[in-house]
């Protein structure tokens, strides 16, 4: 439930955050992961593991507003970014901090996938336009794009990735707590996604994006 709700919540609060001022989004990295140390260093038992969660969370967010907030017109970039603490995360699996792995793992695979669906469907070349467009333009593209999506190849692919996805986190649901984790934060992703195609088909302005 904690995994789920610390992939929406980029969607709602960083997002708008990034877009008025990277510069102290980016900045508020350190208080999570002051949080997240704090409570599993020194907070009551019964918190204790959502220390290691903020932790996980913190590189998540780090990643995001240095991308949104710097290079979001350069597409190829999102991924290499996001992963900027894949070596640290891989480490940390087998320590005490391998829910911090565990969360910031699975939320870079359901960034890959999205991004891998963007490229396969042919839409990775409109993301530059959506985001450098004028506002009174960018609805429109952004509109544009999901159409391609349901294109019934592009279609196909995406709901396939999709299912795919759903059994690995079922798959992961039954590895213990670590890997329910990472099984709710996929979904969600999946979920997260689902919504922003629906916006961007019904009301591209309210998609969070522009």
């Amino acid at each position: 439930m904690v995994g789920a709700a610390l992939v929406v919540v980029p969607v709602f609060l960083q997002a708008p955050w990034v877009r008025l001022h990277p510069s102290s989004a980016t900045l508020f990295t350190a208080v999570i992961m002051a949080a997240g140390l704090l409570l599993e260093l020194r907070g009551p038992d019964r918190y204790r593991g959502f220390g290691p969660l903020l932790v996980g969370f913190s590189g998540s967010w780090l990643a995001g507003c240095l991308f949104w907030g710097w290079c979001r017109l350069h597409p190829l970039w999102h991924l290499p970014i996001e992963a900027f603490a894949l070596p640290l995360a891989l480490a940390g699996l087998s320590g005490r901090w391998r829910s911090a792995s565990h969360f910031y793992l699975a939320s870079l695979l359901g960034t890959a996938c999205t991004d891998g669906a963007i490229a396969l469907t042919g839409v990775m070349p409109l993301w530059p336009q959506v985001l450098g467009a004028p506002v009174h333009e960018a609805p429109a593209l952004l509109h544009r794009a999901a159409v391609q999506v349901l294109e019934p190849a592009s279609l196909a692919l995406v709901l396939g990735m999709a299912v795919a996805l759903t059994l690995l986190a079922r798959r992961f649901r039954r590895l213990g707590t670590g890997g329910r984790l990472a099984a709710a934060t996929l979904l969600t992703t999946l979920a997260v996604d689902g919504l922003f195609l629906i916006a961007a088909l019904l009301s591209p302005q309210l998609s969070g994006l522009i």
